[in-house]
């Protein structure tokens, strides 16, 4: 008996069985199976058929550049089949003051020299009249110009500034699927989860043994993943990890969502757009064919009557334009599970949980955990406990710094409307960001005070994020060697480049026509 219970414990894991496509599924299928091409560890998907695809844009990081190239697809006919655009960061708009002028930028680009010299405390003792995005890299000049970050000759996911993409996410999962069946030998069967088994003895009792579909019989695997979304089915319904809530530290629970065409010689823009509302914030991403545009907001502080008003006047339509748009409701429950990793299960993407789409991390989340499943593939089920602790472990770290960074944003404001105190409130700020904001009343963050590997966020997007709201550093009289060289270098390239790139419009329509 106990041989066999061994035996159980150390047959070797080859087989995935992810459930759930979309966005998610097929992204972790990509990653997985291009990591593992040379194994005999088989992947498959079950998706739906009929699961409906809200299909707003979304924003990625510029991790997915080297996530794309490690999975074996060309950039261009990522670009072309997925209505992608350039993205070198995110605009945010009235979110400090509400005043005409307030708005500040959080490029892509690390400050100039950011290894050797500490621009933030630069600015911070000299105060220039630049803001601190313009003064530390050329990003905030391309963006405010809609200039591409590439050149007309830029090869294959290269360009002369860090870049992300603004996407379809339809069509990118239609693509990523198209991808992976064809080019990386992943399975996919069609149907529908009906059931969900688990081993009732033995050591892997509790485990997953087999997910029942509706046509297609009993599907095991050794490891599944949960990409069912908000559903959860596996590790939220079957396993009963806990959600844990943070609606106190986000109000925000309700999206409006529209697809807005181009007016005609519309400029594509090079970041994603945050405009603060009463209470909310309106998302602009600027796709090559049109823009997705939504409104967050909290149904506790607006109606969401209101908030469609907003929503029709941010975009300066009248009412037979607006409504022809069709808004789409969405809910939402910010938080995650307790757990991530559960015996046999372990869930990515929504399924996993969410926040909001504040600073685009939710793809960033997708791509992360994938990796690290892919990175870490248990050899048997006797290594899957010790891999999935190491998983939780550094999952819960990562989501704790998206929320304190988040949060950052809101906790600055100065805005006097009721969704933006109770958002500010220091009553949900975290005693980590507590104490890095104490710290930094005194100097200015730099990359020492950001040496986990599971940082979502490097000391340079708190540096912009900080200064662009407004937060008081001490200044010193320190002279930071190094500071004026790297300040005359940012002015020189944003001149330069101003000349040299064409407009996102011209390189994607030039990528168009190859």
């Amino acid at each position: 008996m106990n041989q066999a219970i061994d035996a159980s414990r150390t047959r070797p894991i080859t087989s995935v069985l992810i459930v759930g496509g979309g966005t998610a599924g097929w992204l972790t299928a990509s990653i997985l199976a291009a990591k593992h091409q040379h194994s005999n560890l088989s992947i498959t998907l079950i998706e739906a058929p009929d699961i409906p695809i809200i299909g707003v844009g979304e924003g990625t990081w510029p991790s997915m550049r080297s996530t794309l190239h490690s999975v074996g697809i060309m950039e261009s006919d990522f670009i072309k089949k997925c209505d992608a655009s350039f993205k070198q960061g995110s605009k945010f708009v009235a979110w400090h003051t509400g005043d005409a002028d307030d708005y500040y930028y959080h490029p892509f680009d690390l400050p100039r020299d950011f290894n050797k010299v500490n621009l933030a405390q630069h600015w911070v003792n000299t105060q220039p009249d630049l803001s601190f995005s313009k003064l530390s890299c050329v990003q905030e000049h391309l963006c405010e110009a809609n200039l591409s970050p590439k050149l007309k000759h830029s090869g294959n996911y290269s360009g002369v500034s860090n870049y992300g993409y603004h996407l379809n996410a339809g069509k990118f999962s239609e693509f990523l699927k198209k991808h992976c069946v064809e080019k990386l030998n992943v399975k996919l069967v069609l149907d529908k989860v009906c059931h969900v088994e688990s081993h009732k003895t033995g050591e892997c009792a509790g485990d997953i043994a087999y997910v029942k579909t509706e046509n297609s019989g009993d599907l095991h695997a050794d490891l599944f993943i949960d990409c069912t979304g908000f559903r959860s089915l596996l590790l939220g319904q079957h396993c009963g990890i806990k959600f844990i809530d943070k609606s106190q530290q986000f109000p925000i629970n309700s999206a409006l969502a529209v697809q807005v065409p181009y007016r005609e010689d519309q400029a594509i823009t090079s970041a994603t757009v945050s405009t603060a509302q009463q209470a909310g914030w309106v998302w602009d991403i600027g796709l090559s064919s049109r823009r997705g545009v939504g409104h967050v907001f909290s149904d506790a502080h607006t109606s969401e009557d209101q908030a469609l008003r907003d929503l029709q006047t941010y975009l300066k339509l009248d009412d037979k334009s607006f409504n022809q748009l069709e808004p789409r409701r969405i809910g939402i429950t910010p938080g995650y599970r307790e757990k991530f990793w559960h015996n046999n299960c372990v869930g990515v993407g929504l399924s996993a949980g969410f926040l909001e789409p504040l600073e685009a991390s939710a793809m960033m989340l997708i791509e992360t955990s994938a990796s690290m499943i892919a990175d870490l593939m248990p050899t048997t089920r006797a290594a899957m406990d010790v891999v999935s602790l190491r998983f939780n472990r550094r999952s819960h770290y990562r989501w704790q710094r998206i929320i304190d960074f988040l949060k950052l944003h809101y906790h600055l404001s100065q805005r006097t409307e009721a969704f933006w105190r109770d958002a500010a409130s220091a009553d949900h700020v975290s005693d980590r960001l507590k104490e890095d904001l104490e710290l930094w009343r005194h100097q200015a963050p730099w990359k020492a005070e950001f040496d986990s590997l599971e940082e979502a966020f490097p000391a340079a997007s708190y540096q912009y994020v900080l200064y662009g709201m407004g937060f008081n550093t001490r200044g010193s009289e320190a002279i930071l060697n190094g500071a004026a060289e790297a300040i005359n270098s940012v002015a020189h390239e944003a001149q330069l480049l101003s000349s040299k790139l064409e407009s996102n419009c011209d390189i994607l329509s030039l990528i168009h026509s190859v």
